[in-house]
């Protein structure tokens, strides 16, 4: 259990190393093709870390606003608060608030900027169709996002993944002017070296959002395993979340509210669950046969 925690913490910081590395050989790359200094990629960086920044001091609301998603008081369902208020013990954070979207189809997600701004949604049928093992062990999984700040390191994600974009598009736009006033340059005088350099800047730019999408979704699975590890061991009872992520893979009913922009966030993917070797590269969730697999195996 701790070597699978620690595995997947492991290779999640590694991700982002190549993240950053990516960031680097791409901004090195834009100052020599340009020639205009370092403060055209600083000035691409502020900005996407600005538009980041204030994503994660709103993204809950907006997220909550596009599902639909509305607040469930304790009264209305004390079964479901009195699931969270213990894990959330059990876990060492502050009781998160709940909400619930009203959709029959059973999934859930957790959203906030950190422990304390926390939100755990769940659907209605999640609520209907689990037993209360099986809803533990949900639950389990979003507190132990919650715990693990792994909206924290996503942002972060999505904030170098902005960042690539963002340099990949001022080099397209600036190489082939840039290539123009060298060309004539070096009519003169051979350029063979420059040449090159414009080549792989140009390529650079064209698959560089193409690897930092690649970097991105590999985060985000290896936060599924580890918030999977998590709370097998926070519950002390891996079936519950097997068997939940069993049946509401079976489930046949889609969820409405769910899109592109927020499937990432959901336990289980609302959109599709790809089991094909290229699917599986594109794919924001790790197939739910292999976390069922790696659940039943563990041992607590």
């Amino acid at each position: 259990m701790y070597q699978q925690i620690a595995s997947n913490v492991r290779r999640s910081w590694l991700l982002m190393f190549f993240f950053a590395l990516l960031i680097g050989l791409i901004a090195y790359t834009f100052a020599q093709i340009n020639g205009m200094g370092y403060s055209g990629v600083v000035l691409a960086v502020v900005i996407a870390v600005g538009m980041t920044w204030v994503s994660y001091y709103y993204s809950d609301r907006m997220v909550l606003s596009i599902s639909r998603a509305k607040p469930l008081a304790k009264e209305d369902n004390p079964y479901l608060y009195n699931i969270v208020e213990a894990l959330a013990i059990g876990a060492g954070v502050p009781a998160p608030k709940v909400y619930v979207i009203d959709d029959g189809a059973p999934n859930a997600f957790a959203t906030g900027r950190d422990p304390r701004h926390a939100v755990i949604c769940v659907t209605s049928g999640l609520i209907q169709k689990m037993d209360r093992l099986e809803l533990e062990g949900v639950i389990a999984h979003e507190m132990s996002h919650i715990r693990n700040r792994d909206i924290l390191l996503m942002t972060i994600a999505v904030t170098m993944a902005g960042v690539v974009t963002l340099l990949a598009d001022w080099m397209v736009r600036y190489t082939w002017r840039s290539g123009r006033a060298r060309r004539r340059d070096n009519r003169e005088g051979g350029g063979g070296a420059e040449a090159i350099i414009l080549l792989v800047g140009l390529v650079l730019a064209i698959l560089a959002p193409f690897f930092a999408m690649l970097i991105q979704l590999a985060i985000s699975r290896q936060r599924e395993y580890l918030a999977d590890s998590s709370a097998a061991l926070l519950t002390r009872y891996p079936k519950g979340l097997a068997d939940a992520l069993r049946k509401i893979a079976a489930d046949p009913e889609p969820l409405e509210v769910a899109n592109k922009a927020t499937a990432h966030l959901y336990i289980y993917n609302p959109l599709k669950d790809n089991e094909g070797h290229m699917d599986r590269l594109f794919d924001t969730h790790p197939p739910v046969a292999d976390r069922i697999k790696r659940l039943e195996a563990m041992e607590l």
